[in-house]
């Protein structure tokens, strides 16, 4: 790898923000949940606008059903199950994700 590779890396994340995606389970509901990095790009201008992003994302990676009925079944009250991170442009460009599927095997 050359350091212009590393610096293409570099550029490519530095204009995007990072989010974080969980669900947080109460006795009643599953409640999507969109983590923000205090130091937001100021592109983002409508929170509710990028967090709604932020859950197409999730569910265009992820399979919601499957995600949701785990957590259900699985899933304490009071806990906020963590499925990853989104990292995004205030120009809607997805740039990274980490998101997966929960697992609640035991070793």
């Amino acid at each position: 790898m050359t350091d212009s590779d590393d610096t293409s890396a570099t550029d490519e994340t530095q204009d995007a923000d990072t989010f974080g995606v969980g669900i947080h389970v109460t006795d009643t509901e599953l409640r999507f949940v969109v983590n923000v990095p205090s130091d937001i790009d100021s592109g983002w201008t409508n929170p509710e606008a990028f967090q709604q992003l932020v859950e197409r994302i999730t569910w265009d990676i992820l399979d919601q059903q499957d995600v949701l009925s785990t957590i259900a079944s699985k899933a304490p009250d009071g806990e906020t199950v963590f499925l990853g991170t989104v990292t995004l442009r205030p120009d809607e460009t997805l740039v990274d994700h980490t998101l997966r599927t929960p697992s609640f095997e035991t070793a």
